[in-house]
């Protein structure tokens, strides 16, 4: 990718990870990389639409890493207690209503540069509803990022146009699928979910760390089933890895820029590993060997239900095989790893000679190779 490339950027949600976005941003402009559109959801819609509304990424850096639980989350113990179960929201939405209008002001969609396209969700038909398109661009930019950062639970919908909306998380986390009606040859989209990250202990955090927990794990899934039959235009994923941070967590927000930056300073200095012109798919590929460890298999057969089709069988023993253990894999393949109960499942990345090595071997014994 060079700096004539037009690509479509996009940013998605992951609360206070999400400030790893900056850090994306930051990388990107010391290429001299930028973006012919942006598409955002929660904070991954805020941090693009404060850039583009001409903020700089230095102070946005400096803004970020100062920020304070109380600026953004402040529980509304008021609702709460008066409303109790019909409470709008966990937190009161002023702290958060004072930070985007702090970064955001009254600009309009029109005013933003590159255009950023932000994702939403009517909390009432469930429909999702993308701000800065066509038709769909004559609101307050302040009110549909406010929209897109309410999480269901913790703070409350925003009303537009007489009707409610809420984050659009709720359906794409990491909002892909408009990008193919924006003209964009590459799409290098942002992940700062949790990943298929393990934790510990969430049981004994209270009500609001399962809800997150149980947040993060419906994202991840509905992120694999978007992106595993994805053709065009192609996606380059990038995950800066901040699994391993709260959704509201804020003594790491520091940690969180700068990983934002590194992990893309890591991908833009691997350009073999970028689509090119005509491919299709999500990259960067990984080659990959399958294994199962046979004594600890039990034969539930969860291998066979939530990996591909044909990858794995039950042997007379009733122990899972893997049909072709030696794989090219895209940032979305493998989740079925995590659902083995057992853990008897394993991937290792192979060296490309190595891959490409064993193919060779393969197809000479099968008699597939190509004829000289």
């Amino acid at each position: 990718m060079n700096a004539d490339t037009r690509f479509t950027l996009v940013l998605g949600g992951g609360g206070m990870k999400g400030l790893a976005h900056i850090g994306v941003l930051q990388a990107l402009a010391e290429r001299g990389l930028r973006p012919s559109h942006i598409v955002g959801s929660s904070v991954g819609a805020l941090i693009g639409a404060a850039w583009s509304a001409g903020r700089d990424l230095a102070q946005l850096r400096t803004i970020a890493i100062a920020l304070r639980r109380k600026e953004v989350f402040a529980v509304a113990h008021a609702d709460m207690a008066l409303k109790r179960m019909r409470s709008p929201a966990l937190f009161r939405r002023e702290p958060l209503q004072a930070l985007i209008t702090q970064l955001l002001e009254d600009v309009t969609f029109q005013e933003l540069d590159p255009p950023v396209v932000v994702n939403s969700v009517d909390v009432n038909s469930g429909m999702q509803v993308f701000w800065g398109l066509e038709g769909l661009d004559d609101v307050p930019v302040a009110d549909t990022v406010f929209a897109s950062c309410a999480l269901p639970g913790y703070l409350p919908p925003r009303e537009i146009r007489g009707r409610f909306y809420m984050d659009g998380a709720t359906v794409e986390n990491l909002p892909v699928s408009i990008t193919r009606t924006l003209g964009a040859e590459y799409v290098v989209a942002v992940d700062v979910s949790a990943s298929t990250a393990l934790r510990a202990d969430v049981q004994d955090e209270g009500f609001t760390a399962v809800y997150a927990r149980a947040t993060e794990i419906a994202m991840q899934s509905l992120l694999e089933l978007r992106l595993r039959g994805w053709t065009t235009p192609p996606v380059y994923y990038i995950h800066p890895r901040v699994e391993h941070v709260g959704l509201f967590a804020f003594d790491r927000l520091r940690e969180v820029v700068d990983e934002g930056r590194r992990a893309t300073i890591e991908a833009l200095d691997r350009p073999a590993e970028w689509p090119q012109a005509g491919d299709a798919g999500v990259y960067p590929r990984r080659r990959v060997r399958v294994r199962v460890e046979r004594e600890r298999c039990i034969g539930c057969g969860a291998c066979l239900a939530f990996g591909p089709p044909g990858m794995f069988v039950l042997d007379t023993d009733g122990k899972a095989v893997v049909t072709q253990s030696e794989q090219e894999w895209t940032p979305v393949d493998g989740g079925f790893i995590r659902h083995c109960p057992t853990y008897a499942i394993g991937a290792r990345p192979l060296a490309n000679a190595e891959f490409g090595m064993r193919n060779a071997e393969s197809k000479a014994a099968s008699g597939s190779g190509d004829s000289p």
